[in-house]
């Protein structure tokens, strides 16, 4: 049986086993690639400490992705106006600024492409939500670069191929909304 009640042992493996995951993540490249064994020497932590937490590495990943969409998802609930934009942006950069480590290791894999897909669908129900225009056609194709060129630009910051802090890609994606959304 899984772990219910979240006491301060129970956080600090489990931000262990996380530390570890994405350790592994940045040296293996693929999901597939990581074992239970890799990832508890990492951890050093045991199996039997692994598995009181999470069945398979799978339910690892799937909680790292969870936790990232709650963090969006609580930012994103803010967006009432393309006035709201900026406080999101400044949250959700806040956020990665204090994670940057992590992140670092995470993005260095090509598993962020996993998740893409579904971050991009849940961003892009906020914005349709949000933003009311006439062509919902072209309404569907801002949003899609948007989103699309936000998520590369920060993936591309955290492998360390663009030149530029987090907090210059920020400022850029609030100039984009500005000059793709402003009515």
């Amino acid at each position: 049986m899984k772990v219910k009640v979240m006491n301060s042992s129970s956080k600090k493996t489990r931000e262990k086993i996380k530390k570890a995951f994405a350790i592994l993540i940045k040296e293996k490249q693929y999901l597939e690639k990581i074992t239970v064994t890799d990832l508890t020497r990492k951890a050093d932590i045991t199996r039997s400490a692994f598995y009181t937490h999470y069945d398979n590495i799978y339910e690892v990943a799937q909680e790292i992705q969870n936790e990232t969409f709650d963090v969006l998802r609580t930012n994103m609930s803010i967006l009432k106006s393309t006035d709201d934009i900026n406080a999101c942006l400044d949250e959700i950069f806040k956020y990665l600024k204090e994670n940057e480590n992590f992140y670092s290791l995470i993005f260095s894999s090509d598993v962020p492409l996993l998740f893409s897909s579904k971050l991009n669908k849940m961003i892009n129900q906020y914005l349709c939500d949000m933003l009311s225009m006439k062509n919902i056609k072209d309404l569907e194709l801002k949003i899609t670069f948007f989103i699309d060129g936000c998520m590369a630009l920060v993936i591309k910051h955290f492998r360390q191929e663009l030149n530029c802090s987090l907090d210059e890609i920020n400022a850029y994606m609030k100039d984009a909304f500005k000059s793709l959304f402003s009515k």
